[in-house]
């Protein structure tokens, strides 16, 4: 019976384990941590957002980096497929908002046990270590060794994810025993990760979340990098939530570009229509405060940053508005600009930019094209995607087809 080691037990190491050992190969799976699947329980504010229920070019189009390199993979496992992949594991799931799937327990734990009594089922040698080193011999893999011993295979799956989230045991482990095995690493960074702007009215309005306004950002030649509508979130040291960190995706090179972001709080109305309704407010409350005006625009936290960003007194009767300070108004709450001067630091990140280079890895296999027997899986590569599910369908994807390319491989021999 053919040996495949999987070093990682994240969703991509246990997937490709799974698969292996569902081919017929002996598994043995390393992971440093106490708990397979660390990361992927803090998920979705630990509810786990599994897959996105879309089809091989919907999911291409929801990964930014690398995207072609995935076809093969999504091609042959779906969003559909995961999903069916899980309850098959005897987890129910839901689809809710933008085609996201999560378990119906709302509990990412159950597909993190899901999947270890799968494991267990197989037969797969769960170890707790941490592989120090692959062993080479004649230019193929034939192994690893860790600080406590040496564990032979005929082929080994990576699958050690990134360096975001430090605390789940992503610490780069992978791209070391890439750079060894010779494969060229891509410098990190994060992507889906919180903005950072100095502009002090992101900390004035610290904790205030946003819900249904489009953030549009742009670079410095003022191009629209990203545009969507959803939830954001003002912080002490910028903004985050849903739409910022999908927006981060496309802000990648901050040493030789800049960005803007423009919030749209009222991306239901035109500006005829809300200019329509300012004069109605103003008409309705003619003797009012503009401050207290306001409220019924924007959340109470807001208030004073758009009465600093208009110019208009606090304290000006709503009847005395000219034109020119309703216009004014009006391009504050269609057009509320930050300028971004970087992202948070990776270990931020929900998931890591960078890796393990694509162009030398078989993107049917995912077998390495450099060292015979060597496969990689999951956040280790050079891919990532927008939030809604889309990172982790990459972990199962490439999860599967190296599993399965391994053990096929192997057991041919």
């Amino acid at each position: 019976m053919t040996d495949i080691l999987v070093i990682g037990g994240g969703a991509a190491g246990m997937m490709a384990a799974i698969s292996a050992a569902r081919a017929g190969a002996a598994v043995t799976l390393l992971e440093p941590n106490e708990r397979l699947g660390k990361k992927l329980n803090i998920t979705g504010k630990g509810r786990c957002n599994v897959t996105n229920d879309s089809a091989c070019d919907e999911l291409i189009a929801h990964v930014p980096r690398n995207a072609r390199f995935l076809y093969s993979a999504f091609s042959r496992w779906e969003g559909r497929d995961t999903m069916a992949f899980f309850e098959s594991l005897g987890v129910p799931l839901k689809v809710e908002r933008g085609k996201r799937v999560y378990p119906v327990s709302d509990r990412s734990f159950d597909i993190s046990a899901a999947l270890e009594r799968e494991l267990k089922r197989l037969n797969v040698r769960m170890v707790r270590d941490r592989a120090e080193a692959l062993l080479l011999k004649d230019g193929r893999v034939t192994g690893a060794k860790s600080l406590t011993g040496r564990y032979a295979a005929d082929a080994v799956i990576v699958a050690t994810g990134g360096v975001s989230y430090p605390a789940t045991g992503s610490t780069g482990d992978g791209y070391r025993l890439a750079k060894q095995a010779g494969h060229t690493i891509v410098p990190q960074r994060g992507s889906l990760v919180p903005l950072v702007s100095d502009d002090p009215d992101c900390a004035a309005m610290q904790g205030l979340s946003l819900r249904n306004v489009t953030l549009t950002a742009r670079n410095q030649k003022g191009k629209t990098v990203y545009q969507e509508l959803g939830e954001m979130l003002f912080t002490h040291f910028g903004v985050s939530g849903p739409l910022v960190l999908s927006a981060s995706a496309h802000m990648r090179d901050f040493d030789r570009d800049s960005y803007r972001l423009s919030i749209d709080l009222k991306p239901a109305l035109d500006e005829k229509k809300l200019d329509e309704r300012l004069l109605r407010d103003f008409s309705e409350r003619s003797n009012q405060d503009f401050d207290n005006v306001l409220g019924a625009l924007v959340p109470r936290s807001m208030i004073p940053v758009i009465v600093r960003r208009t110019g208009i007194a606090s304290d000006t009767k709503a009847n005395a508005i000219t034109k020119e300070q309703r216009r004014r108004l009006l391009e504050t709450l269609k057009r509320f600009e930050i300028a971004v001067t970087g992202t948070r630091p990776v270990e931020e990140a929900i998931v890591t930019s960078g890796g393990v280079k694509v162009g030398e890895v078989n993107p049917n296999t995912m077998a390495s094209k450099l060292v015979p027997n060597l496969y990689f899986a999951g956040e280790v590569l050079d891919v990532d995607a927008y939030t809604g599910g889309f990172n982790l369908q990459i972990a199962w994807a490439t999860g599967k087809a190296a599993g399965e390319a391994a053990a096929e491989q192997e057991l041919a021999i």
